[in-house]
């Protein structure tokens, strides 16, 4: 059993229609497994775990107000499928539409429109949980507010997610106006990255992190918004081509020669280019044209170090950061950017005010080296990691960078006293029993 990044233990799925029934007296529920790290691997002593797939019924929507509500394992492929061509759509997504409802909300996942429209947890009404008494609970702001906090980011700690209830958004068209803008340097980034931010409700960015001097964070913005019927082509967007990655690559594959290249030619591509008509997944999905693209890591497979540095660090503390990569030798072949809005009031919500640095980094012998080091980097800094791509992270290097933990834990107890719903990740980061 795996994540995304390919960290593999023993263990089981058990997978049911009937979420409910399948949770009682389990230590861990996980959706589609596309966190990268051991937030969805389950304890050692304890390696079977429930996978919410199966339980993906739409259960009752509002088209007056948006509100829709579903099973756990509910995807958001489907949800785009189901309501793009109705005119919603979700009021947040992350880079990939392969996962499940009920892993968005444990993750509180964020997306290019952080800076506008915060994480999904801010758009949720209401939750269902199994708690580890066996007790099923509805909670929202108003009932049970604690543990809905505490759920909204608590990486599926505080109980097996069942239901999720939330607000889509309505959408003039299927369709994206995009503009994209090349920038020669980190510091030029920086500033078109909060002008993009200003100006559009969608903005991120690649950088290349393996040029140096001058060309140091050369990249390219991204800005856009729904299109307008009247700027929208006719007809609803074809379904686009995904290409399998059949095989694991050998692990010099996404090295840094092959990454030298591959950012050049990017870069090279992705020349200014005024206001021009996107296709949704080539927008917000880029990712997903490549089926299985974590195999092109090898057998060792990746690991993601993405932080948030607090607007107060200023622009300087991203391109220290990636300075700091660039000595330790581990470059990313993959670097996005983005700007964040203020913090959700998910207890262990990722964003904070400022901006959102994501590296790609394949794991070497060298690894746990690199992550503490970036970690002292971002604590010193006044920021954190995400823990849905977190896989090296030590518990003193999180607890001294999550002021926000004790209420966190203390919430958490108070639900599940003898700590029976843990994960890998609990494990190493709070010490929770193996």
């Amino acid at each position: 059993m795996s994540g995304w990044g390919q960290l593999a233990v023993p263990g089981t799925e058990l997978r049911s229609e009937d979420l409910p029934g399948l949770t009682r007296g389990a230590v861990l529920t996980r959706g589609l497994a596309r966190s990268y790290g051991d937030s969805s691997l389950p304890p050692a002593s304890h390696p079977t775990v429930v996978a919410s797939p199966l339980a993906d019924r739409l259960l009752a929507f509002d088209a007056q107000t948006g509100v829709l509500r579903v099973e756990a394992g509910y995807s958001l492929h489907q949800l785009i499928r189901d309501f793009l061509p109705r005119g919603w759509f979700t009021p947040v997504t992350p880079g990939t539409q392969f996962v499940t409802l009920g892993g968005m909300v444990a993750a509180d996942v964020h997306g290019k429109n952080h800076h506008v429209d915060g994480t999904i947890g801010r758009h949720v009404r209401a939750l269902r949980l199994r708690v580890a008494s066996g007790d099923i609970v509805e909670c929202s702001r108003e009932v049970e507010r604690d543990l809905f906090l505490a759920t909204i980011g608590g990486m599926g700690l505080t109980g097996h997610i069942l239901e999720v209830e939330f607000t889509l958004i309505r959408v003039p068209s299927p369709w994206i106006v995009a503009e994209r803008r090349r920038v020669g340097n980190i510091s030029d980034y920086m500033v078109a990255l909060k002008d993009g931010a200003a100006a559009w409700p969608l903005t991120l960015g690649w950088i290349d992190c393996l040029s140096s001097g001058a060309r140091l964070g050369r990249g390219a913005l991204l800005a856009g918004r729904w299109a307008t019927k009247d700027e929208a082509p006719a007809g609803y967007p074809k379904p686009r081509t995904r290409l399998p990655v059949p095989i694991v690559c050998p692990s010099w594959t996404m090295g840094s020669v092959t990454g030298r290249v591959a950012n050049t030619a990017i870069y090279a591509i992705s020349y200014t280019k005024g206001r021009h008509i996107l296709h949704p997944e080539q927008f917000f999905y880029p990712l997903d044209m490549l089926l299985d693209w974590h195999r092109l890591y090898g057998r060792r497979g990746f690991t993601q170090h993405q932080c948030v540095l607090p607007e107060a660090a200023g622009h300087e503390a991203v391109r220290d950061l990636l300075q700091l990569l660039a000595r330790l030798g581990a470059a990313s072949f993959l670097c996005v950017i983005k700007d964040c809005g203020p913090q959700g009031d998910g207890l262990l919500s990722f964003p904070m005010k400022g901006t959102s640095v994501a590296l790609d980094l394949p794991v070497r012998d060298d690894t746990q080296r690199v992550i503490d080091t970036l970690n002292e980097f971002v604590i010193t800094a006044g920021g954190r990691i995400y823990l849905a791509k977190d896989a090296f992270t030590r518990p003193e290097h999180f607890r001294a960078m999550e002021p926000r933990l004790d209420r966190f834990n203390a919430i958490r107890r108070r639900w599940d006293p003898d700590g029976r719903i843990r994960s890998a990740q609990s494990i190493r980061l709070l010490g929770d029993r193996p």
